[in-house]
């Protein structure tokens, strides 16, 4: 874990200076370093000197606009064009990441890009063969801040390695947080200690508490119009966990479908077409089966449906569900309380992770627009906003405006592309308890963890009263104090690149695995049904995938 210095504001200042602007630097007052004076960030912080305007492809967020603002001109889109000369413009939108990406698709498909958007994987590795993309090396080098800089090295640079093909950088990517990598299982406490009902470990405790949920009356409304747990239709998430994903579910069965990983013959194969795989759907089958499962999972147009509206008390997720979708249950319904369990714990009693790959989204600029550096110079200043580390005056407006709104400004930000140190969150929880436990002065806090602290004891005095504050203490406090007390198993994936033979097949093949594990858990095929849907995965390119992942790998 990376070493935070609190103390030696002089010394750190020169510190920032010798080594390039180290910006995560804290003083020893917890004021925000500026950045922007240093003359080595004036490239990566100064304006455009003339107006310039970007199109982008924009994915819409769930937040609501304010009255008399549009998605493209808002208080944080305002703020942003104010410090960079940069207009960004919405060549087109979707709203959530299926949508957003499937325009992206389009838009490559038709040759039809804006000057910059974010890409997944295998959309990158297409608009590379294709030479559609700027090559950024030379820009990033000049106009990337020290900031970012340094939050891709926090991954020994293999976020860089990902965006880059034979020595050329063509994307800016994102850094995954290796504390968003597990999945925890969130519990109604209330109705846990209404029913008087022993907190879960295994699968066994799950079902128990589910049953419960649906039989007893857990709200108290003497209706029988609660579910046990909720779920994704498209059961799991594979790399990175989100809302209501059974993925913990299988690793108890040393399952791990969307990744590669090595047999024991030490052979590479993939996670979803495993004897342990089957064995977790025939549990998941069971569990629906006897209605431990919410039975309408598969129709919601939003997964979170259920969880926001009261009706479910069990569902999987990240340490930070309390940001969303626990924030609009908590709205709702006032009396509610949410805690996470490291449920559940496979046959040896260990709870298992798996890690997610250091990178899983890039910023590509359209091949032939004239300002790439405008692109960089965006991510540049909503991240140092993001870090807390912008030394604005006009910054702090964005404060007001989110404890006004509800709204976090990353929202609004050009591009779902946050970056942080890949320790990030379990540093601010590190400092965070010391500060809590009166082992550092407060003072000494760097300017993100330090409004951690403010905003603890905010909610200690008047517990739900401000719905931003309540986000990250629940979060930090219940999702991350799980995640730090919990010995764990980590589980990496052994390939998260893209073969020959995938662009054009893996789509398809994702999606004849979605259908026949869903099938399979609500009924509709036999668990037998597993094994037919294993030989036409292979027939249907799985093997060759395979095949071109074992020799793409080192023998270990």
């Amino acid at each position: 874990m990376r070493k935070r210095k609190l103390g030696l504001a002089s010394l750190l200042l020169l510190a920032v200076l010798a080594a390039g602007c180290r910006e995560d630097a804290a003083s020893s007052n917890g004021e925000k370093p500026d950045a922007s004076s240093a003359p080595l960030e004036m490239e990566a912080y100064g304006k455009m000197p003339r107006p310039v305007t970007l199109r982008i492809g924009f994915k819409i967020p769930d937040a609501q606009i304010m009255m008399g603002d549009s998605n493209d001109n808002n208080t944080v889109t305002r703020y942003l064009e104010s410090v960079t000369n940069i207009r960004v413009s919405h060549y087109w939108e979707a709203k959530g990441d299926e949508a957003f990406f499937q325009r992206v698709q389009m838009a490559i498909d038709s040759n039809d890009l804006p000057d910059a958007m974010v890409v997944d994987r295998e959309q990158l590795e297409r608009l590379i063969q294709n030479d559609m993309i700027e090559d950024l090396t030379d820009v990033f080098d000049k106009f990337g801040s020290s900031l970012i800089k340094n939050m891709y090295r926090s991954t020994e640079d293999q976020v860089l390695t990902d965006a880059s093909r034979d020595g050329k950088l063509y994307a800016l990517p994102n850094v995954a947080l290796q504390a968003d990598s597990a999945t925890l299982l969130w519990v109604r406490e209330d109705w846990l200690n209404r029913l008087g009902l022993s907190p879960p470990e295994t699968l066994d405790d799950i079902e128990r508490i589910a049953k419960a949920f649906v039989e007893q009356d857990p709200d108290g409304n003497s209706k029988r119009d609660t579910v046990g747990i909720s779920g994704y239709r498209n059961i799991v998430y594979g790399q990175k966990p989100h809302i209501n994903g059974f993925d913990s579910v299988f690793y108890a069965f040393g399952a791990y479908p969307g990744n590669w990983i090595r047999n024991e013959q030490g052979e590479i194969v993939y996670g979803s077409v495993t004897p342990e795989t089957k064995e977790a759907l025939g549990k998941l089958a069971d569990w629906y089966g006897r209605g431990l499962i919410d039975p309408n999972f598969p129709l919601y147009k939003e997964t979170q449906e259920p969880i926001i509206a009261s009706k479910t008390g069990i569902f999987f997720g990240p340490w930070w569900m309390p940001y969303f979708p626990l924030s609009d249950a908590i709205r709702s319904n006032t009396t509610a309380e949410w805690r996470a369990y490291a449920a559940p714990l496979n046959a040896e009693g260990r709870f298992v992770i798996h890690l997610a790959p250091s990178t899983d989204r890039f910023l590509v600029v359209r091949k032939g627009y004239e300002h790439p550096e405008a692109a960089i110079k965006l991510v540049n200043a909503f991240t140092r906003l993001e870090r807390r580390q912008d030394p604005n005056e006009a910054a702090k407006e964005l404060d007001d405006f989110s404890a006004k709104t509800g709204i976090q400004p990353r929202a609004y930000y050009p591009f779902d592309l946050l970056i942080d140190y890949s320790d990030a969150i379990e540093s601010h929880y590190a400092d965070l308890q010391q500060a809590l436990h009166g082992k550092v002065d407060p003072e000494q806090l760097n300017p993100e963890t330090r409004l951690l602290y403010d905003k603890f004891n905010q909610e200690t005095e008047q517990p739900k009263k401000d719905m931003e504050g309540w986000k990250a203490v629940n979060a930090y406090k219940y999702g991350m104090g799980v995640l730090a007390s919990t010995p764990s198993v980590k589980v990496k994936s052994i390939f998260s690149g893209v073969t020959k033979s995938m662009p054009g097949t893996w789509k398809d093949l994702q999606r004849m695995e979605n259908e026949a594990f869903l099938k399979i858990i609500v009924g509709d095929s036999p668990l037998e049904e597993f094994d037919n849907f294993v030989k036409e995965w292979k027939l249907s390119g799985g093997s060759q995938i395979t095949k071109e992942v074992n020799q793409a790998m080192p023998s270990p």
